[in-house]
């Protein structure tokens, strides 16, 4: 079980609302980057609570909707696929991360970031390796961030059926490679992630 240690060090510190950040969808060739922040009650206890890559679907779906029952507070943001484009994808998953904070309806003191990279957040934050799988409120945002583009992907599965995008969830499969060089990239595709069309007609 995940335990409130980081939260709790942050809380004897001051910080009385402590909220975990992490996103979802920086890898994939297509779609926006979602994020997500989450402010958890002390202690509170979620079975099965867990980095969300390490649950099931099912689980997911279950945990997301126990989360926004619990929660302090939550949101849930994302950037754009023009955003990716414009800036890049790391500086568009901060963006999401920004926002997601941002968004907040009881505002967050402190954040935890799940990840290496800490900077130009709103309030005072830490970066944390492999957070999601250590801090319940950053395994929370987590799954937030994770359900929440994966239901995404089947709305934009039904808008462009011809990439198998509700099965590959927008990754580079074979599957995926495949349709991109039969049918062409789509307004949805990110086009630094897809250079690769490029090199394959030069």
């Amino acid at each position: 079980m995940l335990e409130y240690s980081l939260e709790e060090e942050l809380h004897l510190l001051g910080y009385s609302t402590v909220c975990g950040v992490d996103e979802a969808g920086r890898g994939p060739l297509c779609g926006p980057v979602f994020a997500a922040a989450c402010i958890l009650p002390d202690g509170l206890v979620l079975e099965g609570l867990n980095d969300s890559k390490k649950l099931t679907p099912k689980k997911r779906d279950l945990l997301f909707d126990l989360i926004q029952k619990e929660a302090i507070a939550y949101s849930i943001a994302q950037a754009s696929v023009e955003e990716i484009n414009e800036l890049n994808i790391l500086e568009a998953t901060l963006l999401a991360m920004r926002r997601a904070i941002d968004g907040l309806s009881v505002p967050a003191e402190f954040a935890l970031i799940d990840g290496n990279i800490n900077r130009d957040f709103q309030i005072p934050a830490r970066a944390v390796i492999g957070g999601d799988a250590k801090s319940p409120s950053i395994a929370a945002a987590s799954i937030l961030a994770k359900v929440a583009r994966d239901r995404d992907c089947l709305e934009l599965d039904r808008l462009y059926p011809q990439y198998g995008i509700a099965k590959h969830k927008g990754y580079g499969t074979k599957v995926h490679m495949e349709a991109l060089k039969q049918y062409g990239p789509s307004p949805i595709h990110r086009t630094k992630f897809i250079r690769f069309l490029d090199d394959d007609q030069s």
